[in-house]
């Protein structure tokens, strides 16, 4: 039997389409994969009532793309990638990015897409503009502070506490230079433009430490997709060793970092793998791991998600004891709406 494009029906999905958003994830289960509830627009293709591709967006990132294989050899991906993209374009989006198994590579390519880096036989990052990791190397490396220790931090800081300012000052009294790269993902309780303006306040005391957006090649695990890879540990596996490869082939070249500084992590496994994995790939690349133990108010670590739960229970007072004043500031202006950046 003959198939042709004009013979299927095209359904745009919005993410409040709870119904046939319930068809695009069964689908998707069909086809060995899963739905990302995090997308906000689907394309899904049709046969009759039959669901037969879908393709998926979450902001500037290509995610949840399949086509049942009886449907192979149409175009449908390039249809469905096309749409999206337009979709991405509408929205402001100009830079995109798609995560994939690496066997998809050659159909990526085929539609203007260029890889940036590989975990092999796991996942592939793609983006839609030639040489867009090289020139975002490029204009970083003039940042590029002399010196002969330089060290790297890659923060989230939501919100920043003692226990960012802390690792800071310890990299800064250690190193000739310190490059802070704040996490530029939105999807944190405190937006990207208030995290990072708290940690440009709450480290002005250190004259030799520099913040920087994180830009879009600091992988965000808000981001990651995980559709195509069904075990956790993979997932986190994956993840970790795509982010840490793209900041020592571009970002830690381009301004001379030969040490990166993590927060030792007792409570969550997925960060203390995250930091093993950091700590196995960073040698290869002559860049150090140096892990700092966390600091603590009596029996409890100091962390953001600690700060987030006082936050909730409105107690400024253990607050108070555990961010610097400028981060106690803001969280008390934020609550009665006086904060102004």
């Amino acid at each position: 039997m003959t198939m042709t494009n004009n013979q299927f029906k095209e359904l745009h999905i919005t993410q409040f389409d709870r119904l046939n958003r319930l068809k695009v994830k069964n689908f998707l289960v069909s086809q060995g994969l899963e739905f990302d509830e995090g997308v906000q627009y689907t394309i899904a293709i049709f046969d009759d009532d039959n669901l037969i591709a879908t393709g998926s967006m979450d902001e500037n990132v290509l995610k949840c793309i399949a086509v049942a294989e009886r449907y192979t050899g149409l175009a449908l991906t390039n249809k469905i990638v096309s749409g999206l993209i337009n979709e991405q374009y509408s929205r402001g989006f100009e830079h995109i990015f798609v995560y994939t198994k690496p066997d998809n590579e050659r159909i990526f390519a085929d539609l203007g897409f260029y890889k940036i880096m590989e975990v092999p036989k796991q996942v592939l990052l793609l983006e839609n503009k030639a040489n867009g990791v090289a020139n975002f190397a490029d204009r970083l490396s003039k940042d590029k502070v002399a010196g002969a220790k330089i060290a790297g931090l890659v923060m989230n800081c939501n919100p920043f506490t003692n226990g960012h300012q802390h690792l800071i000052e310890v990299a800064s009294k250690a190193n000739d230079a310190v490059h802070v790269f704040v996490v530029a993902t939105d999807r944190s309780q405190f937006s990207f433009a208030d995290r990072i303006k708290l940690v440009q306040l709450g480290t002005q005391a250190f004259d030799n430490v520099y913040i920087h957006e994180g830009g879009k090649y600091l992988i965000s695990v808000a981001t990651f997709p995980s559709y195509f890879l069904k075990d956790d540990k993979k997932v986190v596996t994956a993840h970790a060793e795509l982010d840490v490869h793209i900041f020592a082939k571009y970002i830690a070249p381009a301004l001379q970092i030969n040490a990166r500084y993590v927060g030792e992590e007792n409570s969550c496994a997925l960060t203390a793998k995250y930091n093993e994995i950091m700590a196995k790939i960073l040698p290869t690349y002559n860049i150090n791991t140096i892990e700092i133990p966390r600091l603590a108010k009596g029996a409890i670590s100091i962390s953001a998600s600690h700060v987030r739960r006082l936050l909730k229970e409105e107690k400024f007072d253990q607050i108070k004891e555990i961010v610097p004043k400028t981060t106690y500031d803001y969280l008390v202006a934020q609550s009665s709406g006086r904060w102004d950046r």
